[in-house]
């Protein structure tokens, strides 16, 4: 039998997990979690993975016991657990109670420490909880984890004396009650005091002052939501140290059409960026049901002139399936190879394959003038490996330029549709102006997200929030569909080049309304 996992996955921020942690996630047959785990970090679990959603960090009693005989009834099964916890399993959280229920059950386990939220989500805010000269100790305080509302029962009188930081995980109704207990015994008025609530997210927000006064906006502006109490000199320092909400797209709300199979690395670049990602994908790739014309121009690949890749999709797909096919990808010379933008060059470089030209411009007349250019058209024979309901203007434009084309699918381009469990509702946060910046990355993805959403409805929400394409082929296909784009990179046309449009609008805008 497997040891069952305990593992802290950190207190918000799902690249917060330790490396261990994230390796015992990847291998797990059932991820018994808490709802506060991020969604980005549940889909580094195994696509089989069995995912259980057992609630809030501190549940009732009742739930708890019931958490502790699922976790121990899956793990007899056979099965590898990891119960995912937010924070830090040991810290005012029930993870010891469930390590001794399982050692009870005479059931192995690990414990995996995560950043607890008394310790990562100030560091998020600017807010050391130890300094020099700060005071010489450092006091945990049991508020929110026991799911309990009301004032802790703690000598108040003694904690107010204490030479040192406070911090507090505490509940909307209970900030204010602490925040004045330790005014009202004797923590000096001036002492500075910060509350950051939605710590080590996009949705982080942080009220400052002094005791006094933040005890006051506590209770004069009751929060919805728990947060992090710090009381002590350092945090008085969180002005000179704050970086996270000082990112160039902290708190913008983004969503990303793109298919999630290629989201990465462009969800990861705003998110570091501090945007809010709201993932959307309008389309899905997916291999083809039927092989057979690719078949045949692999076999007959030395007929060709020119292989032509349009996407990075198209390589992918196109090599993946000619690799089954050929003994070695050596056998494929005979073309030269054109890539359609920066990132399709790099995916085939990556396969030492050498690219013949890549034209400075990405829609079709580009490449025609680049291969006009090296005499390359009349006469030719050239393959087009790409999406199956790609445009026809690149083969029109190439055929009229006397080149003989086989244009063939690659990979399938399915629309994705939304109204799944746990994703967003796109309709609505346009609705009500929770959207910033809508991005498209494909006509296709353009075309598909104004299918999800309705054609008029999506022309006349998407009139209301900022479009960024990522360059002119997508935002004519948004103009044919009445949607104008807002934001647009320079070529080349890429993802690091649309998110720096995007922060380059988003600095503008803010300097534009600064006072």
């Amino acid at each position: 039998m497997n040891p069952v996992s305990i593992v802290g996955a950190g207190p918000g921020d799902p690249s917060l997990i330790s490396v261990r942690g994230l390796r015992c996630l990847a291998r797990a047959d059932v991820v018994v979690h808490d709802s506060l785990i991020d969604a980005r970090l549940l889909r580094m679990a195994r696509a089989d993975a069995e995912l259980i959603d057992v609630g809030e960090a501190a549940p009732g009693e009742a739930a708890q016991n019931a958490i502790c005989l699922l976790v121990a009834e899956k793990a007899r099964d056979g099965q590898y657990v990891v119960r995912l916890k937010w924070g830090d399993p040991f810290l005012f959280d029930s993870g010891g109670k469930e390590a001794l229920f399982l050692h009870e059950q005479g059931i192995a386990f690990e414990v995996v420490p995560g950043i607890p939220a008394l310790v990562g989500i100030p560091a998020y805010a600017g807010i050391p909880i130890t300094y020099p000269g700060s005071g010489n100790t450092l006091t945990f305080i049991r508020g929110h984890e026991d799911g309990e509302e009301g004032t802790p029962t703690l000598d108040w009188r003694q904690l107010a004396q204490v030479d040192g930081t406070l911090l507090c995980y505490a509940g909307p109704r209970q900030l204010a009650r602490v925040a004045s207990s330790l005014l009202a015994h004797g923590r000096p008025a001036d002492d500075s005091a910060a509350v950051v609530f939605n710590g080590t997210t996009p949705q982080q927000q942080t009220r400052s002052g002094t005791l006094a006064s933040l005890a006051r906006d506590l209770a004069e502006h009751p929060p919805a939501a728990p947060a992090v109490l710090v009381v002590g000199p350092s945090a008085g320092l969180r002005e000179h140290l704050r970086w996270y909400d000082e990112r160039a797209l902290f708190g913008t709300r983004i969503v990303v059409t793109r298919s999630r199979e290629q989201a990465g690395e462009f969800v990861e670049r705003l998110t570091d960026l501090g945007a809010q990602v709201i993932e959307a994908p309008s389309i899905h790739i997916q291999p083809l049901d039927d092989y057979d014309e690719m078949d045949r121009a692999i076999a007959d690949i030395r007929r060709y002139d020119w292989l032509v890749f349009t996407s990075a999709n198209g390589v992918d797909h196109f090599m993946r399936r000619a690799l089954t096919r050929v003994r070695d990808i050596r056998d494929l010379h005979g073309p030269r190879f054109c890539a359609v933008g920066p990132a399709t060059a790099e995916r085939l470089q990556r396969l030492h394959l050498r690219v013949d030209v890549v034209p400075e411009d990405d829609r079709s007349e580009g490449v025609v003038a680049a291969l006009r250019a090296m005499g390359q058209l009349d006469g030719r024979r050239m393959l087009l490996p790409r999406a199956d309901i790609a445009r026809e203007v690149l083969p029109d434009e190439l055929r009229k330029a006397g080149v003989e084309v086989d244009d063939i699918a690659a990979y399938s381009t399915i629309r994705a549709a939304w109204g799944q469990e746990g994703a967003p509702d796109i309709y609505k946060r346009l609705l009500e102006g929770d959207v910033d910046i809508v991005t498209f990355t494909s006509a296709s993805s353009v075309r598909h997200f104004v299918t999800n959403l309705g054609e008029e409805q999506a022309a006349d929400l998407l009139h209301q929030v900022t479009v960024a394409s990522i360059g002119p082929v997508t935002a004519e296909a948004a103009q044919q569909l009445g949607i104008a784009t807002q934001i647009m990179p320079h070529a080349p046309y890429t993802i690091p080049s649309l998110v720096d449009a995007i922060v380059a609008h988003v600095q503008a805008h803010a300097a534009a309304n600064r006072p």
